[in-house]
């Protein structure tokens, strides 16, 4: 039996160099092979998320119950994938990454099957932590998995198709829910999920190698057979005493906040203002923002990537990680832009033109809030290689937090103060995100010596 402290001193001996690059270890397609794997496994929990939304009203119906009752799945998912995101990333730092896709998805898929069997409210509950919690390393693990097979001027295009399959998740999962829940069965809609699971782990099983590196897990001898190491898995959340690791998750945080002050009350403000009850069409209002998502995942990335060779070269060589945060200066001003629009446009534009600005909105959303999450998740992994997993799992848990009263707050807010308020407070919040990232990347160097967290100091 391993103890945390022996499991460290472990790794520390282990951490020899290797006479094989271990970014070379895998060609091109397979790591093009090995991205498309991750992508799909970080979409899956975003649909979990996303698909329960808009068939609350038919659950509740279907277990005599309540829609404000049953909505409180949706907080207990948020708070199952952050728990099950510390879990999966603190072990797969010493299994492996490979295993911990394999011990969740069973997870998941068990639970999915409980939650479209479900016949009372304590069950519908039960097996939605279950559900959740089975797949909820596929962000945190699939961020650390691009870190493990790309160098550091490479990493932030990877990241962000990554960060993109995952933020496409949170536009095209309203849609599909709702889709399925009017003309199919939320039953139907998690039992498709449980399949989803099932084809996510044979891919896992027979196609998809173990990535960590030789110091890191999946590198046990296969004769020492499996020894159980209990890991606290919230000894990562400490990771965000680093100056630089907070006031980056607080820009992450605060770039999300005004992504769900849009689309969360949409079918109270868009769908109120203009006129459109159809389900299908308020879900279709959704998509501009994934298509934000999906256009700047790749320019993010590159971009960020670009500034890296870029600064590097300026100083002759040397790497400063900061340097990745860059392109948030630019793209990250859609994010307050958007969400300020969107609240005046609202307020004060009506008709077909009202809708149509809206939706230009939502798009300039989608492409900021991908332009801040895609060189924060890279960034963080830079500093922090060792530890990939764990720091992406621990700025999940800690957005998570703070995004389940805001989900709670937006509509209150909404009623009380009106949509151009609510998105004016929004709009302020992202400012200071916008600001942090700024603060960091000038005294990027400074706030790191404030508190040494492990921090990778040279070019990996």
């Amino acid at each position: 039996m391993y103890s945390e402290e022996s499991l460290q001193l472990q790794l520390e001996e282990l951490h020899v160099a290797d006479d094989l690059d271990v970014y070379d270890r895998f060609n091109k397609a397979q790591k093009n092979f090995i991205v498309f794997a991750v992508s799909f496994a970080g979409l899956l929990p975003m649909f979990v998320t996303g698909t329960f939304v808009p068939s609350i009203p038919q659950i509740a119906h279907d277990l005599d119950s309540t829609g404000v009752v049953v909505s409180f799945a949706v907080s207990l998912s948020v708070f199952a994938n952050a728990i099950g995101g510390l879990v999966w990333a603190a072990y797969s730092s010493f299994y492996g990454r490979r295993p911990m896709f394999l011990w969740g998805m069973p997870i998941l898929c068990i639970g999915s099957l409980g939650v479209g069997a479900s016949v009372s409210l304590t069950s519908l509950l039960f097996w939605r932590f279950v559900q959740a919690f089975g797949c909820a390393g596929g962000v945190s693990v699939g961020a650390a998995v691009i870190g493990d097979i790309y160098r550091v001027e490479q990493r932030g295009t990877a990241m962000g198709i990554f960060f993109g399959a995952c933020l496409l998740g949170v536009a095209l999962s309203p849609i599909t829910g709702g889709t399925a829940a009017h003309y199919w069965s939320w039953r139907s809609l998690h039992f498709s999920l449980g399949v989803w699971g099932i084809i996510e782990m044979i891919l896992i099983y027979f196609f998809f190698p173990e990535t960590s590196h030789p110091h890191l897990g999946g590198t046990r001898e296969p004769t020492s057979g499996f020894n159980f190491v209990w890991i606290n898995p919230f000894s990562s959340v400490w990771l965000l005493r680093s100056p630089n690791i907070m006031a980056v998750t607080l820009a992450n945080t605060s770039a999300m906040v005004s992504e769900y002050v849009l689309m969360v009350p949409i079918a109270y403000t868009i769908g109120a203002r203009y006129h459109i009850s159809n389900e299908a069409l308020i879900g279709a209002c959704f998509l501009p923002s994934g298509l934000g998502n999906f256009v700047a995942s790749a320019i993010a990335g590159r971009l960020s990537d670009a500034m890296i060779e870029k600064w590097k070269a300026k100083r002759k060589g040397i790497w400063v990680p900061e340097d990745r945060l860059r392109p948030v200066l630019v793209g990250g001003l859609f994010v307050p832009l958007s969400v300020c629009l969107s609240g005046l446009v609202t307020t004060y534009i009506a008709g077909p033109l009202g809708l149509g600005l809206n939706l230009v909105c939502l798009f300039m959303n989608g492409v900021g809030v991908n332009f801040v999450l895609t060189p924060i998740g890279s960034y963080n992994v830079d500093v922090l290689q060792s530890r990939s997993a764990e720091v992406i799992a621990a700025c999940s848990a800690f957005r998570a937090i703070i995004l389940a009263p805001v989900t709670a707050a937006v509509l209150p807010s909404i009623e009380t103060l009106g949509v151009a308020a609510t998105n004016g407070i929004a709009t302020v919040i992202a400012l200071l995100g916008y600001g942090l990232v700024a603060l960091t990347i000038r005294y990027g160097d400074r706030m790191r010596a404030w508190v040494d967290v492990g921090y990778t100091l040279v070019d990996n």
